[in-house]
């Protein structure tokens, strides 16, 4: 399993990065992305905590790499945020998308795409044309594991086909309940109205980004 989209205590998360890690680890992950919450008044403290966890957690079986889901945050604050969260290590950069069970702020989506995020974490309602931008500049759209954020996996789903853009499963755990093995994964995303050579498709898309993503 490879999961891009988890929390911990840094965040609104209920365990220690260790905690997480081990826990993932024992049901099957190989791949792991803590993304704890940020935006301009933590950001700094977040991903350098994460980062010096991730360059000190050593295990033959599974990676954890550090990362960030910028939340809430007004979009023209969203270009600034992420170049900020990288120059401090986060490989992973994560936007708090459109969900329709919090109030997050129109015009969240198209902002992070425009900024360069790597995924759009429950993007909701997204709109075809939003949809097709990310296409464009390589932006996954999650389908969620994580409840209410799901409701709209239908409609994602639905138009990262229609439009081109790379689906990628997360869990967006906060708690050790929401992890997934792979075989979770894929019931929900067969939910979602996903065949299964999309399925296949998703993880494989998931398992490059990974790699990518220990290169760099």
């Amino acid at each position: 399993m490879i999961d891009l989209h988890t929390h911990t205590l840094f965040s609104d998360g209920e365990l220690l990065p260790s905690e997480l890690a081990r826990r993932a680890q024992v049901i099957g992950y190989r791949f792991l992305a803590i993304t704890d919450h940020v935006d301009m008044s933590n950001f700094e403290n977040v991903v350098t905590g994460i980062v010096r966890f991730c360059s000190e957690y050593k295990n033959s079986s599974i990676k954890v790499v550090p990362g960030a889901e910028i939340t809430h945050v007004p979009p023209d604050q969203y270009k600034k945020l992420v170049g900020r969260c990288r120059e401090l290590g986060a490989k992973v950069v994560v936007a708090h998308g459109e969900t329709i069970v919090e109030p997050v702020q129109p015009g969240t989506n198209r902002a992070a795409i425009e900024a360069g995020v790597d995924i759009i974490a429950h993007p909701g309602l997204i709109s075809g044309g939003d949809a097709s931008l990310a296409a464009e500049k390589g932006v996954a759209l999650e389908i969620s594991g994580r409840g209410g954020h799901s409701f709209t996996n239908g409609h994602v789903a639905a138009l990262a086909r229609k439009h081109g853009a790379k689906p990628v499963f997360c869990t967006d755990a906060h708690k050790p309940s929401d992890l997934m093995d792979r075989a979770t994964a894929e019931s929900v995303s067969r939910g979602a109205g996903m065949e299964e050579n999309e399925i296949n498709s998703m993880f494989g898309y998931a398992e490059s980004l990974a790699a990518r993503l220990l290169k760099n």
